[in-house]
């Protein structure tokens, strides 16, 4: 029965698959180096693969320079495994090599290991033992124990870094900095790097049992080869010697020198302090960017080229040459920037006087940012500033959470302000305003911290938590002792995101609500246009949004909102009455938003009685205008703050629950007195809610 073609073609596609290859590639490897333990091997073979082993330790060494961070080599606790058990299973085969052809001459095991023995240390018995216990010293005693060290403490203190982390991942989440997907990627490169650590304390015993194991085999060999040598085939000590041992050395060495190549890559992965640069880059940065530092080494060397005795012309070429490159880097230093203009220009610009036009009338920004000259690096690089972008993710959280877009907020520099402070201002007028330590992080106490740091006290300019402003050496003890630790952008973001919710209702004019309501009536063309002009004016729907926002309540269900101004807009124009019927036709969202999840309402309550007074009090008026008596008004605010500050305290949001009549009236005079409260009414609470009251105001 004969086979389609098109069937074989497709059974060789699928084993030529690229990706089947690459998953059977790595089982196939591990099995043929096991193989090698077992299976004698020709000489010929021996060269191939001690130098293929050389030439995978290149690679790998190579490849841990390229990295940018640990990260980026995740695979190589793998790695070194797999190198480490191949070499121990080179040293098997050529031992058996060496032991059964020795006596034949020194090519008896392979060329590669007579060049090791012959043209590395001159056929010198001596020399040989010595070079190789050296390479032993520097590989398991300085490189292998100290990256072991680091990957430990590494380890260690990840392990101890990963709450604080999450949390600092948790809080970007929370001010909009960053979505969800950004989220879960960080959790999990967290998560990768305390895995990565972990396996690389562990994987740096491999190379310390392969050193101890490579020097166990040298002994072997050459107790073996002399007793081989002068009982089987008759050799003299000293023909034994040259024969065997010098093959054992030679042996030694090629096994070691690709081990010191991996054991220096596995220093230089985890010894890594990444900053978005490969090894070559950072150090070069860093090494080259001071002159002075060329300049001092370069006069010291040419001061010592000088003295009589010494080797004079490598002194003063060596110093000759970090002087000339002291000057290049000064003269590149000081000179001045295409985009900065000069000196003449500045004078001839200041000597012209212009006269006064209507241009210079300038609108004022609904929201601008401004900044000391000590932050403008924050924003130096355009677009792609850390603090731009951050902003870009505040104003998008914005938009989400509230339901309209916000207008932009233009960040520019104000020499008047202190080098390190920043405002918000809307509509001209400052709302926050605070300082930060360009190039330090803030390191906020959650409530729980018993751990000093050092550095300047101060607080968290968003909530008033106590905080640390501390270097950046000092990131990953803070993280370990529980603070929340966040940079200088984070913490400006965070603040401004935390004042645009608290100012919602000042940025919804005239022209938002125009934008809002021609986005929604793209949706719903129909009932756009039957609620303005038919049923209610522009400035009355831009009030009901303001009264709305002003109590914090987003309006991102428009559909409710619009929906409600139809059904009532026939019996009455008043905007707080409006406002009224939209938050009962909102409750469900209202009381969602509260926080306080599918338990019971927690509520604070005035006195029944002290409610009727004031109802009774104002009979005859309408909601928005009930008055309350100055004294009495000063009592309720006091006892409300005192239990609002209580709940707030422990992480709660405190709720008062007033009957329908007074809460316009009620939230108007606590609103500003006692920031963070929420005042709902009983028509705002779903009947499926039950309510739990913590306190009754008296």
């Amino acid at each position: 029965m004969s086979v389609p073609q098109a069937t074989l073609n497709d059974t060789l596609k699928g084993w030529l698959d690229t990706s089947r290859i690459k998953a059977l590639g790595a089982p196939l490897f591990i099995l043929l180096v096991l193989a090698m333990m077992v299976l004698p091997l020709p000489a010929a073979a021996l060269d191939v693969l001690f130098t293929f082993n050389i030439a995978l330790s290149m690679v790998v060494l190579v490849a841990a320079l390229y990295t940018k961070k640990p990260l980026d080599f995740s695979a190589f606790p793998t790695v070194l495994l797999v190198t480490t058990l191949l070499r121990l299973s080179l040293n098997v085969a050529s031992t058996r090599v060496v032991l059964l052809n020795g006596h034949e001459g020194s090519d008896a095991a392979g060329k590669v290991i007579e060049a090791f023995g012959h043209f590395l240390i001159g056929g010198n018995l001596a020399v040989g033992i010595i070079v190789f216990v050296i390479l032993m010293v520097i590989n398991f005693v300085v490189i292998t124990k100290g990256a072991g060290r680091i990957a430990e403490v590494s380890a260690r203190f990840t392990l101890d870094a990963m709450p604080g982390k999450q949390m600092a991942i948790d809080a970007d989440l929370n001010a909009g900095l960053i979505s969800e997907s950004e989220a879960k990627k960080r959790r999990q490169e967290i998560g990768q790097e305390a895995e990565f650590y972990g396996s690389m304390d562990g994987a740096s015993k491999f190379v310390r049992g392969d050193a101890v194991a490579g020097v166990l085999i040298l002994i072997i060999n050459i107790v073996g080869g002399l007793a081989v040598g002068m009982m089987q085939y008759d050799l003299s000590f000293s023909s034994a010697g040259q024969k065997y041992v010098l093959l054992a050395i030679g042996d030694g060495l090629v096994a070691q020198v690709p081990a010191l190549l991996i054991s220096v890559a596995a220093g230089l992965v985890v010894a890594r302090v990444g900053n978005g640069q490969d090894i070559g880059s950072q150090m070069a940065s860093q090494l080259a960017q001071s002159p002075q530092v060329f300049a001092m080494c370069a006069g010291v060397l040419l001061m010592l080229g000088m003295i009589p005795g010494m080797p004079n012309l490598p002194f003063l070429l060596i110093g000759a040459g970090m002087a000339a490159m002291a000057f290049q880097m000064h003269k590149k230093a000081t000179q001045p920037t295409p985009n900065e203009p000069s000196s003449s220009a500045l004078d001839q610009a200041t000597r012209e006087v212009a006269e006064a036009s209507w241009d210079d009338i300038k609108p004022i920004e609904t929201l601008a940012l401004e900044i000391g000259y000590r932050l403008i690096p924050l924003v130096d690089r355009g677009p792609d500033s850390d603090l731009l972008k951050r902003i870009k993710a505040v104003r998008k959280k914005f938009t989400q959470e509230m339901g309209f877009l916000p207008p932009p907020i233009h960040v520019r520099d104000n020499l008047d302000l202190p080098p390190n402070s920043y405002r918000l201002l809307i509509k001209g007028v400052v709302v926050a305003q605070a300082e930060v330590e360009p190039g330090e992080f803030l390191a906020i106490d959650p409530g729980e911290v018993v751990l000093k740091l050092p550095g300047p006290q101060t607080t968290d300019p968003t909530f008033g938590m106590p905080a640390y402003w501390i270097e950046a050496g000092h990131h990953e003890r803070a993280l370990a002792g529980g603070y929340t630790v966040v940079d200088c952008a984070t913490v400006m973001a965070t603040h401004v995101s935390h004042v645009l919710g608290n100012h919602a209702a000042k940025l919804i004019g005239r022209l938002e609500c125009q934008q809002l309501l021609e986005h929604f009536g793209k949706m719903y063309p129909k009932m756009a246009e039957e609620l303005i002009p038919k049923m209610i004016s522009m400035s009355v729907f831009q009030r009901v949004l303001h009264n709305l926002l002003d109590d914090r309540v987003s309006i991102r269900d428009l559909r409710t909102v619009i929906e409600s101004l139809l059904d009532y807009a026939p019996r009455t124009q008043d905007p707080s009455e409006l406002t009224s019927v939209v938050r009962i036709a909102l409750s469900s969202a209202i009381v969602q938003g509260l926080g306080q999840g599918d338990r019971e309402l927690q509520v604070l309550v005035f006195d029944p009685k002290l409610e009727n007074m004031i109802i009774t009090s104002n009979q005859g008026q309408a909601p928005a205008d009930v008055a309350i008596e100055p004294n009495l008004a000063n009592s309720m605010v006091n006892k409300v703050t005192q239990e609002a500050q209580k709940l707030l305290g422990l992480g709660q949001t405190p709720v008062l629950l007033v009957q329908d009549f007074l809460r316009p009236a009620l939230a108007a005079l606590l609103r500003r007195a006692v920031p963070g409260l929420i005042v709902i009414c009983h028509s705002e609470v779903p009947e499926s809610k039950k309510i739990a009251v913590l306190s009754v105001i008296k």
